[in-house]
C-alpha cells in the first residue's frame, strides 16, 4: 500500500488553482495563492513528486473530438474469483473506449464510463470488447443525454 501524500491548507489552494487552469505559469500561480514564486515552485514540484499531484490532462469536446456518446454501463460479474475480477480490471484498463471504471456497492460490482461515436458503435464495443472477457453476469447500459455538472476542482477542504 502506497503511502498518503500529506498536504496543507497552501498545497490543496495550489491544487485548485492548477485544477481551474493547468496552464497557469508559476508566476500566475504564486500570485493565485499568495506565495513568492520560489516557494510556490517548490511546493508544486513536491506534490508532484509525492504523488499529490498524479498527472496533467486537457478537457475536450467530445463532439469536436467525434465521441460525442457517453454511456454508463453497470457490470455484474458472475463470479467473484481472484482470476475473473482479476482478468475483468485488466481488460479494463486496456479497452481505451472506458475512460473511467469504478469498482461499486449496491446492485453492480463495477460502473463504466464509456465513449463511443453512435448507438452502433456502442453494440460494437459490447459485443467485441465486453461480451470476450467471460465472467460478465450482466450488463446495464444507460446513455447520457445532457449533462448537468461537470468538475474536476476539488471542494475546499478544512481538515
Amino acid at each position: 500500500m502506497s503511502k498518503i501524500p500529506q498536504i496543507d491548507a497552501i498545497d490543496r489552494k495550489i491544487i485548485r488553482a492548477l485544477q481551474r487552469s493547468g496552464r497557469m505559469t508559476n508566476l500566475e500561480l504564486a500570485a493565485e495563492v499568495n506565495l513568492s514564486p520560489s516557494p510556490c515552485l517548490r511546493r508544486l514540484r513536491n506534490l508532484e513528486n509525492n504523488g499529490a499531484i498524479t498527472g496533467y490532462s486537457v478537457e475536450v469536446n467530445a463532439k469536436a473530438y467525434g465521441l460525442p456518446v457517453t454511456v454508463m454501463v453497470r457490470i455484474s460479474l458472475d463470479k467473484h474469483t481472484e482470476d475473473v475480477v482479476l482478468r475483468f480490471e485488466e481488460r479494463m484498463k486496456a479497452i481505451p473506449e472506458v475512460l473511467e471504471c469504478f469498482v461499486m456497492t449496491g446492485l453492480s460490482d463495477y460502473l463504466l464510463r464509456v465513449v463511443v461515436s453512435d448507438l452502433e458503435d456502442y453494440e460494437r464495443f459490447v459485443r467485441d470488447r465486453l461480451h470476450p472477457i467471460g465472467g460478465i453476469g450482466s450488463i446495464d447500459t444507460s446513455f447520457v443525454y445532457g449533462v448537468v455538472k461537470r468538475t474536476n476542482v476539488y471542494p475546499e477542504y478544512q481538515g
